[in-house]
């Protein structure tokens, strides 16, 4: 999502329009999340498990992209500071102007971090087949993906609680561990989400040993690839143009 492709290679355009796809979905989930959270919208869709599903595909595709742009990317400690620096812009802003709407550890907080922590291990992560780096974060990703909720494993019947102790403050909430007066309206944690990111990464390296990033430019769509190149841009103007849209309508109008 937050990674840009590197314009001095071959600029695989699906990617872009991949993303622009997201972001465009991500508009949709946020004006609906402002419908009904901030001016009492009656959507009922909205809380059920088909709006939780289309929520969840929305943040995989981010961070699953993200993950896959990253070594395309030629600047990306300065990227992963941009992202991060967002991050922080975000959780200010909403500290200041709606802080029963606080954003702590959202997404660009997780992109940014994920792409800092990368940087360094991403030698060790060239010298592992990339199908085998694939699985492996893709089983530590399912094992981990309750840890917010309190436990680790596969469903009910393959899952044990993790200690109560590591649930302690914001500092813990950050790597996954939020205490039980934690609350963000925009949450991801580094568990699991990094290895969702790295499961991106992974998959990268196999559409290159295999010839297949060819394939990602053999459509084109220059609207969608303008708003896949700019999706940082949106994601940081977005919500405001679309409160003060929907304030308009529902408090002046």
């Amino acid at each position: 999502m937050m990674q840009r492709i590197d314009k001095t290679k071959t600029r695989y355009t699906v990617l872009d329009v991949l993303r622009a796809l997201a972001i465009i979905a991500m508009v949709v989930y946020h004006t609906l999340w402002d419908l009904v959270y901030m001016f009492g919208a009656d959507i009922p869709w909205y809380k059920t498990d088909a709006g939780f599903v289309f929520q969840q595909s929305i943040c995989w595709s981010f961070i699953l992209i993200s993950g896959f742009c990253f070594s395309l990317g030629k600047r990306k400690l300065k990227r992963a500071v941009t992202v991060l620096v967002c991050s922080l812009v975000i959780t200010a802003v909403t500290a200041l102007v709606m802080p029963e709407n606080i954003i702590l550890h959202g997404v660009l907080s997780l992109l940014g971090t994920a792409m800092l922590v990368t940087i360094p291990l991403e030698k060790f992560f060239k010298k592992l087949p990339s199908l085998i780096g694939l699985i492996i974060n893709a089983v530590l990703f399912a094992l981990t993906y309750n840890v917010s909720n309190g436990s680790i494993g596969f469903g009910e019947g393959f899952s044990a609680e993790l200690p109560s102790f590591l649930y302690a403050n914001n500092v813990t909430a950050f790597f996954g561990f939020p205490h039980s007066g934690f609350y963000s309206s925009d949450y991801f944690p580094l568990l699991p989400w990094l290895f969702l990111f790295w499961c991106g990464y992974f998959l990268y390296g196999i559409f290159e040993k295999k010839g297949l990033l060819k394939y990602l430019s053999v459509f084109s769509c220059k609207p969608l690839e303008f708003i896949g190149r700019h999706s940082l841009e949106i994601y940081m103007a977005h919500q405001p143009i679309i409160y003060g849209v929907l304030f308009i309508i529902y408090k002046i109008i």
